[in-house]
C-alpha cells in the first residue's frame, strides 16, 4: 500500500487563550491546540541516559544478497585474490635434496653434521623460512577477513530534551518571531566557502562575520571577545551550532556546517512557521511514555517522564515514497515476522525480476498462496500480470525484510517500525530510503524499552530483558507479544522546532513541503500549473506563502487564493497540517496487512 499523506483541514480545531498574539506569524487566526497552551510546563529535565554500547552484527546479516556488502568485504576479496596470486608465482625452493630417512644408529654422526654446516646453508634456511612466512600471510588476511565486520551506527544527538512535548508548537512559534525579527533586520552575511579550510587558532577576515551570526542564534556567548582568530569559544559555538542542524558537533568548519550558516535567516523562520503549522489540530496523548519519530531527522525518541531516555537512528521514507505522519498507540511487538508482498511491489518490483531471473522467489524465501494452498511459481504465467491476483508471502528469517522484529502500530496507512537485513544504511548520514515504513537501528533495545511492565515469557513477575528477547527470537517461530499498556507513537515532520530550553533546531526539508506555492501573476489573470493528474480548468491559484498540501486520494492538491506576501521578510501564511487519530484494525487484518516496505 502506498503511503497517503493525510488530508489538510482549512482551519485548525481549538482556540488559543488571549495574548498569543505570536499566531500571527502564521497568518492564521489566533488558534491553536487547547491542550498545547495548557501543557506548558517549566519543570527541570532529567539527564538523558547513556547511549547503550553498539551491539555485533548479528548472524546471517548479509544472507543471500540482502544487504550490500560492509566495506570490510573489500579485504576479503584482496586476500581471495591474494591467494591466487600466490598460487600462480612459482614457489622458491631450497637448493638442498631432500634429506633420506637416517637410521636410528647414525643419529649422533648426523647431528654433528648439522651442527657443521656452512654458514651459507644457514643462511638458506632462514630464507626459506621466510618464504613460507610470506605465503602464510594472505592466509592469515584472509582468514580475518571473514569474520562479521562491525556493526557501525550514525552518531545521535545526546540532548535531553525530546524534539516534541506538549509546549513544542508554542516555543516553535516564540522560535519563528525571533527568526523573522533577524530576516527583518537584514539578517546574517554569506561566508566564503574557503572558510572550511580554517584550523584552530588560524585567523580569517570572514570570523567576525561568523562571530556575529553565532551570537544572534545564542551559540556563541554575547560576552566573548571579539577577534578574527578561531579560538576555543569560537569553536566550542561552531559545535553548538552543528548539533542544533544535526551535523557532527566536531566544531570544525566543514562544507555541511558552512551551507548551514549561509541559510538565510528568512528560510529558517519560514521552517519554523510550516512546522508550528502542521501541529495545529494535533491530538496527541503524550503522557509518561512515548515515542516520536521526526522524519526529517531520521531519528526515534523512547521519551520518558519529560526526558529522552533513548534516543536511535532510523531509515526513513525516500522522498518518493514519503513516511506518512501518523499518531497512535504501539501495541504489540511481533517475533520473526511474515511479510505479506504489497500489489503494487508484486507488480512493479517481483514480476520483472521472475522474468530475469525464474529463481528469485525461491532464493529470497517468497511463497505464492491461492485460494487452496500454495502456488507453483512455474505454473504462473509471468509474462503478464496475473501473479498480482495471488498472495505472495515471505518467510520469516534473518533476510526477511522486516527482519526479526516488528513494532506494531495499528494504522490507517499501514506502516510500522521494524528491523530490517540492511543494517549498513544506519551507518550513513542521510538515511532516507525505506518505502514508507520506519527501521529502527539497535531496535531490541527499543522493544525491551517498550516491553517494560509487560510480562516476560515465564509468565507473572518476570520481565523482558535482552537474553529473553533473543531467546524469544531464536527459535524462529512467530511470535505475538501484546504490551500490557500501549505506549502513544508519533511521526511528524518538523524541519524546524524549538526546545523548553529556547534553542530552534533545524532539519532539510527531505520532502520539500515547506517549500511555498509559486505566487500567481500580479493580476491574477494567470493560474499556476495544475498539479500533475488533476484537471487544469480546475486550478486555482495557490496562497503565496502557504506550504503545499500533500494530495488526497484521488483528488488534486486543494489551493485557496490569497492575497500575495508584502514583503518577503514577513512571516508565511501556512495552513494547518492536522493528523488524524489512526484506524485500528484486528489482530488478523494486522497479520496480512499490505506492507510498504520493498524486497531487499
Amino acid at each position: 500500500m502506498v503511503p497517503v499523506p493525510p488530508r489538510r483541514h482549512a482551519r485548525p480545531h481549538a482556540a488559543l487563550g488571549a495574548g498569543l498574539s505570536l499566531l500571527a506569524l502564521l497568518g492564521a487566526p489566533a488558534v491553536a491546540l487547547a491542550q498545547g497552551a495548557g501543557a506548558v510546563q517549566g519543570s527541570p529535565v532529567p539527564p538523558l541516559a547513556v547511549p547503550v554500547a553498539v551491539p555485533p552484527a548479528a548472524t546471517g546479516e548479509a544472507a543471500k544478497g540482502q544487504e550490500p556488502r560492509m566495506p570490510e568485504a573489500k579485504g576479503e576479496a584482496k586476500g581471495t585474490a591474494g591467494k591466487a596470486a600466490d598460487a600462480k608465482r612459482p614457489e622458491t625452493k631450497p637448493a638442498e635434496a631432500a634429506p633420506e630417512p637416517v637410521p636410528a644408529q647414525g643419529k649422533a654422526q648426523d647431528a654433528k653434521a648439522q651442527d657443521a654446516k656452512s654458514p651459507d646453508n644457514k643462511a638458506q634456511d632462514t630464507k626459506s623460512s621466510d618464504i613460507k612466512t610470506q605465503q602464510a600471510k594472505p592466509q592469515e588476511a584472509a582468514k580475518k577477513s571473514r569474520e562479521p565486520a562491525p556493526l557501525v551506527y550514525a552518531k545521535v544527538s545526546t540532548d535531553p530534551n525530546p524534539t516534541l512535548t506538549p509546549r513544542t508548537f508554542l516555543d516553535t512559534l516564540r522560535a519563528a518571531e525571533r527568526y523573522a525579527a533577524f530576516a527583518e533586520a537584514g539578517g546574517w552575511e554569506r561566508l566564503p566557502e574557503d572558510l572550511a579550510r580554517l584550523k584552530p587558532g588560524e585567523r580569517n577576515p570572514a570570523i567576525p562575520a561568523l562571530r556575529h551570526h553565532l551570537t544572534l542564534t545564542g551559540d556563541l556567548p554575547a560576552d566573548a571577545p571579539p577577534n578574527d582568530r578561531l579560538d576555543p569559544p569560537l569553536v566550542a559555538a561552531i559545535a553548538a551550532f552543528q548539533a542544533r542542524h544535526g551535523l557532527p558537533d566536531s566544531g570544525i568548519l566543514g562544507r555541511l556546517t558552512i551551507n548551514a550558516l549561509n541559510v538565510p535567516a528568512a528560510v529558517r523562520q519560514r521552517q519554523l512557521a510550516a512546522s508550528a503549522a502542521r501541529l495545529m489540530g494535533s491530538k496527541f496523548p503524550f503522557g509518561d511514555r512515548y515515542v516520536v519519530v521526526n522524519i526529517p531527522s531520521a531519528a526515534v525518541e523512547a521519551v520518558e517522564n519529560g526526558a529522552v531516555a533513548r534516543r536511535y537512528v532510523a531509515v526513513v521514507g525516500s522522498p518518493d515514497k514519503a513516511t506518512p505522519p501518523v499518531e497512535t498507540r504501539i501495541t504489540d511487538i511481533n517475533f520473526n515476522p511474515t511479510w505479506t508482498v504489497p500489489a503494487s511491489v508484486v507488480k512493479n518490483e517481483i514480476i520483472p525480476q521472475m522474468r530475469k531471473n525464474p529463481g528469485y522467489l525461491a532464493k529470497n524465501h517468497i511463497r505464492i498462496l491461492g485460494p487452496s494452498g500454495e502456488v507453483d511459481p512455474t505454473r504462473i504465467d509471468w509474462a503478464g500480470e496475473k501473479a498480482v491476483n495471488y498472495t505472495l508471502r515471505q518467510d520469516s528469517g534473518f533476510d526477511n525484510s522486516l527482519g526479526q522484529v516488528r513494532i506494531d502500530m495499528p494504522n490507517r496507512f499501514a506502516v510500522y517500525m521494524h528491523d530490517t537485513p540492511a543494517k549498513s544504511l544506519f551507518a550513513a548520514s542521510v538515511r532516507f530510503h525505506s518505502h514508507g515504513c520506519v527501521r529502527v537501528g539497535q531496535v531490541k533495545e527499543l522493544v525491551g524499552w517498550l516491553l517494560q511492565g509487560t510480562d516476560g515469557p515465564n509468565g507473572p513477575g518476570t520481565n523482558w530483558g535482552p537474553i529473553e528477547i533473543e531467546t524469544g527470537i531464536a527459535d524462529g517461530e512467530r511470535r505475538d507479544i501484546k504490551l500490557a499498556k500501549p505506549v502513544p507513537v508519533v511521526f511528524v515532520y518538523l524541519t524546524g522546532f524549538a526546545t523548553p530550553d529556547g534553542k530552534a533546531h533545524f532539519r532539510d526539508d527531505i520532502y520539500a513541503l515547506d517549500t511555498p506555492a509559486p505566487e500567481p501573476a500580479a493580476t491574477g489573470a494567470i493560474p499556476p500549473a495544475a498539479p500533475p493528474g488533476a484537471d487544469a480548468a480546475s486550478a486555482k491559484p495557490a496562497s503565496a506563502g502557504a506550504a503545499p498540501t500533500a494530495p488526497r486520494p484521488g483528488a488534486a492538491h486543494d489551493a485557496k487564493p490569497a492575497p500575495a506576501r508584502a514583503a518577503a521578510t514577513k512571516p508565511a501564511a501556512v495552513k494547518p497540517t492536522p493528523v488524524k487519530p489512526a484506524v485500528g484494525r484486528s489482530a488478523a487484518e494486522r497479520h496480512s496487512l499490505e506492507s510498504v516496505e520493498p524486497i531487499r
